[in-house]
């Protein structure tokens, strides 16, 4: 079973800041979290809250 992580996402472009849930695949955060809304992709620091 997955385990269920929340993640804090910010973008460096624009300083935009998403709060999502996501689920733990061994190393892989699956959040559905494709791009920013300024289309910064790439630019991005992720931060994992474990005990979610």
């Amino acid at each position: 079973m997955e385990a269920r992580v929340k993640v804090t996402i910010r973008c460096n472009v624009c300083g935009e800041k998403f709060v999502l849930r996501g689920r733990r695949d061994k190393d892989y955060i699956d959040t559905g979290f494709k791009q920013c809304i300024c289309n910064n992709a790439d630019d991005l620091d992720i931060e994992e809250h474990p005990g979610f």
